[in-house]
């Protein structure tokens, strides 16, 4: 063989190596799913505990259930008909803690035997708690979209507060806490985000610079800078809550991208489901860059993917499907 021709095999063996190796630090490039064994129970708002399971809630099954990712085996607690979970976080001591978005109350399972300890709504107006998140106290805060409040549940006493939102049929929908405990949300029912004074526990909604704005999940990042989806046109934005400056950027999938579930890991990349195409498709977003740098299908198709999150000891984004399964999405770990 020529030296021309050998020296193009070599370079050729080169950039296919090299692109393998891009392929594989990609971030979510080798996505992985595990079929929930209990069928059109809309599994979603996974969770990882210390001892590596991977919680979610059966929202039409009416029940909490845990993966192991290394054997793949599933175990399920029964929380009663009519329940509708439609969020779970885990505590410090493992206590699993999650919204009954039917019956007005959030519930603590001890997973040890499956007792629940339930925390009823003060005003029995507000039956729908939606999605929680905890505070750097321990203290449990939600969101509950019909009822048109934010919640705060002090667990040392079991005591809940309700903080109304001003605009009617604001929706209050997904819920982050910022470096200094201070919780956002999005509003969705209108193109509003907005936060709480835990001193104070005086709301502020901030609005968004354009009417049919919908923001729907959120997230935010180390500098404390909050990234919404808009639901409605397909844009990522950021509010700088030091300046009061928004920012937005058209996501891959354009104004039908339906950005839905949204995570941000500790390199401050912001990861978008667009739920607006089949297969739903996984985004990222590198904000020191300001650009999209990965796209990927979910492999299952999705359905919907509706809520996400980092946990930094897998080194994954985990998230479920309304077409029945956990997916995990590998995170590389930023290279100094």
């Amino acid at each position: 063989m020529e030296e021309s021709a050998v020296r193009a095999l070599l370079l050729a063996a080169i950039a296919a190596t090299g692109a393998a190796a891009a392929a594989a630090q990609a971030p979510g490039s080798q996505i992985k799913e595990w079929p929930v064994p209990w069928e059109r129970t809309r599994p979603r708002d996974p969770y990882v505990d210390q001892q590596g399971r991977v919680w979610f809630v059966g929202q039409v099954g009416d029940y909490l259930a845990y993966l192991n990712p290394q054997t793949g085996q599933f175990k399920r607690y029964e929380l009663g008909t009519g329940v509708g979970p439609h969020n779970e976080i885990v505590d410090r001591q493992g206590f699993v803690w999650f919204t009954g978005n039917r019956v007005g109350y959030i519930g603590r399972l001890d997973p040890k035997d499956g007792s629940i300890v339930k925390y009823p709504m003060p005003d029995t107006t507000i039956d729908d708690p939606h999605t929680a998140i905890f505070d750097r106290n321990g203290d449990l805060w939600f969101t509950a979209q019909s009822g048109n409040v934010i919640g705060k549940l002090t667990v040392a006493t079991g005591a809940i507060q309700l903080v109304r939102v001003p605009t009617p049929n604001a929706r209050p929908y997904g819920i982050v806490m910022d470096s200094k405990g201070r919780p956002w949300f999005d509003l969705f029912g209108t193109n509003k985000l907005g936060t709480v004074d835990p001193a104070t526990m005086q709301l502020k909604e901030i609005p968004l610079p354009r009417a049919e704005a919908r923001p729907r999940r959120i997230a935010v990042t180390s500098d404390d800078k909050i990234w919404y989806g808009d639901y409605a046109t397909g844009k990522l934005g950021r509010y700088d809550p030091a300046t009061g400056k928004v920012d937005e950027w058209q996501l891959p999938g354009g104004p039908t991208a339906r950005p839905y579930a949204m995570a941000s890991d500790d390199a401050d990349r912001v990861w978008v489901a667009e739920t607006g195409s089949e297969p739903n498709r996984l985004v990222v977003f590198d904000t020191k860059n300001g650009k999209f740098i990965s796209e990927m299908d979910v492999p299952s198709g999705g359905g919907t993917v509706r809520h996400m999150v980092f946990n930094a000891a897998t080194r994954a984004i985990w998230f479920g499907t309304d077409n029945n399964t956990i997916g995990r999405a590998p995170v590389p770990t930023l290279v100094p």
